[in-house]
């Protein structure tokens, strides 16, 4: 059985870590480097480096954010934000990235996903998915979660699998931030609906909630965020828990 994976995420805005609720409130976390090194100490599995207002003129500064970060860890770590051609990946990946992630773009323009894939292989290729219940219905989001799309979750998802999308992060823009858990009904349903590794995002507030993630859902990985940046969930710690309840996580 594959050991899940335990992946903190850093969403970066003008060179630091920040951290909101819902997608709004935006509050400084630290800097990015010194927070992925100690997140490798920590014995995070893999990081996700999230430019979350990309722009063109920015892509440079993300190309040296992932220089310093490639010359501080030695976990494989994924880039997104602002990715809208194979020039954009390719320079990220070049700069040491391991994985880069895909969002609007690709929901613009989803031969992207093809694009990408067939340039650098699947592995590479991480589709992220922002949703929300709109009528009842999970609705793909767009631009940061501000923007509701046409597409229904799930048939973007599976669109996205069969275009060549390596993995899935599938963000609940209802439980971002709030602490109060991952949405484990559509992660089960998604989980059970592809054949590639989905990692859960959105609503961690303790340990518990990753237990229950895992045991409820069956996803390959959970991602979270302001937990782990401010201190209230140590990586040591959430591992032993998660042993503790026969769910396999590599060693710290």
């Amino acid at each position: 059985m594959l050991a899940k994976r335990i992946i903190p995420c850093l969403d970066v805005k003008d060179g630091r870590t920040v951290k909101g609720v819902n997608f709004v409130d935006l509050r400084d976390a630290g800097d990015p480097v010194e927070l992925a090194w100690n997140y490798s100490q920590q014995g995070a599995d893999e990081l996700v480096f999230l430019d979350i207002t990309a722009t063109v003129e920015r892509r440079k500064t993300m190309v040296e954010l992932v220089k310093a970060v490639a010359r501080q860890i030695n976990i494989p770590f994924t880039i997104g934000g602002g990715i809208n051609e194979i020039a954009d990946a390719d320079a990220l990946l070049n700069a040491g990235a391991d994985k880069i992630s895909i969002n609007s773009a690709a929901v613009r323009n989803p031969a992207l996903i093809d694009e990408l894939a067939n340039a650098f292989g699947v592995q590479f290729v991480i589709v992220a998915v922002d949703t929300r219940v709109m009528d009842g219905k999970n609705i793909v989001h767009l631009n940061g979660g501000r923007l509701p799309t046409e597409k229904q979750t799930l048939n973007w998802i599976l669109e996205a699998e069969s275009r060549g999308a390596g993995e899935i992060l599938l963000t609940s823009m209802d439980h971002d931030g709030t602490k109060a858990g991952f949405d484990n009904g559509l992660l089960k349903q998604v989980n059970s609906a592809v054949n590639i590794p989905v990692i859960a995002s959105g609503g961690a507030g303790s340990v518990q909630h990753f237990v229950d993630v895992f045991q409820q859902t069956n996803v390959d990985a959970a991602l979270a965020a302001s937990v782990f940046h401010y201190g209230e969930i140590l990586i040591p710690d959430l591992k032993r828990e998660l042993r503790t309840n026969n769910i396999e996580v590599r060693e710290v």
